[in-house]
């Protein structure tokens, strides 16, 4: 298979001196650069092919003819896995750069940036900190686009993702309908927030099954079903039904002041722990499933802001570990 690795010739050809500046770069093809952007991020011929919407064949071999006309290997393969060189990955950055100053001059020419670019991103609660590294990632990259953060569940987010009030969601992909794309980048550990004083306060790890017969704040159900669904699953297969606390909250803030009285616990991510104080958070096993959270898009025509979005999230998801292989890639609904 040539796309698992660089042939003996390709590797001697890549030894010669390479082109000088200006003539590489006038052989530089933009498709090359989008081909290389997609391999470097997906990591795998066949997935980057799909995403190009060409054969995989293709995709290799014009990668390849980057690497000649510069001159270095970009990418290593082999018939395990491929990674960047260090050549491929100052490469990458400078092929984002040049893409994105493509789109952008594109936009202007043809009239469709006259106004600064916008992305309106949908958020199940401004306390979970799921969503927050790539926030900043996109406002750090794209200086000039305006962010429009708007608090609604999932099922919300994807009635207005459908009718174009959304460009991007985040939560659960597993109740997202057929028009509506997902792409799972973080996996979030589980974990009980109880009182400061609350016998479970004092164990570094909490089993699921101490839960049984406590008073769980559970999400409401026309806000966060998948979340309530989720939580109520890793209960039933410890073997027990959550007992529901009878009040309902709507924002994590006025939750964890719930929990803080003492009335009662609440399961929730990982990445609600540093708004936890006055409350303790104390992860579940390992074994217990994490929670996924998902990139949510409208599947047709995305924007330039949207792929921009969506890239962002999965190169800090490959970058932060945080679908981390040694945990386990589980969501209850699959």
């Amino acid at each position: 298979m040539a796309e698992l690795g660089a042939s003996p010739a390709l590797q001697r050809r890549l030894v010669t001196p390479p082109l000088p500046d200006a003539v590489a770069a006038a052989r530089i093809e933009l498709r090359q650069l989008r081909y290389f952007v997609s391999l470097a991020e997906e990591l795998h011929f066949g997935r980057a092919a799909a995403r190009e919407h060409i054969v995989q064949s293709a995709l290799s071999q014009q990668v390849q003819r980057l690497e000649r006309t510069l001159g270095v290997l970009l990418v290593h393969r082999t018939t395990r896995h491929i990674e960047l060189t260090p050549a491929g990955a100052r490469f990458l950055l400078e092929a984002r750069q040049i893409l994105e100053h493509v789109d952008r001059a594109a936009g202007l020419a043809q009239g469709l940036t006259s106004t600064p670019p916008a992305l309106r991103v949908g958020l199940l609660d401004e306390g979970y900190e799921a969503a927050r590294p790539i926030l900043r990632a996109l406002r750090a990259r794209h200086p000039d686009l305006e962010l429009h953060q708007v608090q609604a569940g999932v099922p919300e987010q994807c009635r207005m993702l459908a009718d174009g009030r959304l460009d991007v969601g985040i939560g659960r992909s597993c109740a997202a309908p057929a028009q509506i794309a997902s792409e799972l980048f973080r996996l979030d550990p589980l974990g009980v927030l109880v009182a400061d004083d609350h016998r479970l306060a004092r164990l570094p790890v909490v089993p699921v099954t101490a839960l049984a017969g406590e008073p769980l704040l559970l999400p409401d159900e026309s806000r966060a079903p998948e979340l309530a669904e989720f939580v109520g699953e890793i209960c039933r297969t410890a073997g027990f039904v959550p007992a529901a606390h009878r009040d309902t909250v709507q924002n994590l803030r006025a939750a964890v002041d719930l929990v803080a009285s003492g009335c009662c616990l609440m399961c929730t991510p990982a990445s609600t722990a540093e708004l936890a104080a006055p409350t303790r958070w104390r992860p579940f096993a390992p074994s217990v499933p994490r929670y996924p959270w998902s990139v949510l898009w409208r599947a047709e025509r995305p924007s330039r802001e949207v792929k921009a979005f969506v890239s962002i999230a999965r190169e800090l998801s490959r970058g932060q570990g945080w679908r981390d292989p040694r945990a386990p890639d589980v969501d209850l609904a699959s």
